[in-house]
């Protein structure tokens, strides 16, 4: 019983004294300042790349996403065509007098129109309908 207890602690503390960190004095790896080592070489870990597409999508949110936000704040006030106005800048048209604006096909066409109630109007009937389903 006494061998077999020598016997183990001996398989033990030579497994233990085979993992130290330490090198050899001789053989010592170039880079000793804790980097992984695989063999004699440096571990080198690639990172991965992020597409475009995904940094930009994480870092703004989308234009319907936008227009979502600025229908939580209450209708027909200054705050809310601001919001609109943040999204799409306007840029009135000169228009001639007693000349009828276009109507708007998109959401962007709202920031030609000079009059700020109706510019909010065009707005919010863009941000008030569903979005179209996605050709497939």
């Amino acid at each position: 019983m006494r061998t077999i207890m020598v016997l183990a602690a001996l398989l033990v503390s030579s497994a233990a004294f085979a993992q130290s960190n330490a090198p050899a004095a001789g053989n010592a790896p170039a880079a000793t300042n804790g980097t992984p080592m695989v063999g004699d070489q440096p571990l080198v870990q690639i990172k991965p790349k992020g597409h475009k597409a995904a940094k930009n999508t994480a870092a703004k949110p989308s234009v319907a996403d936008q227009m979502k936000a600025c229908l939580e704040i209450e209708d027909a006030t200054k705050e809310r065509l601001e919001c609109f106005d943040a999204i799409y800048p306007p840029k009135p048209k000169a228009t001639k007098a007693g000349a009828k604006a276009k109507p708007a096909k998109a959401a962007a066409d709202c920031r030609l129109l000079k009059e700020e109630d109706e510019r909010l109007a065009c707005y919010n009937g863009f941000a008030d309908k569903p979005a179209a389903k996605p050709k497939t």
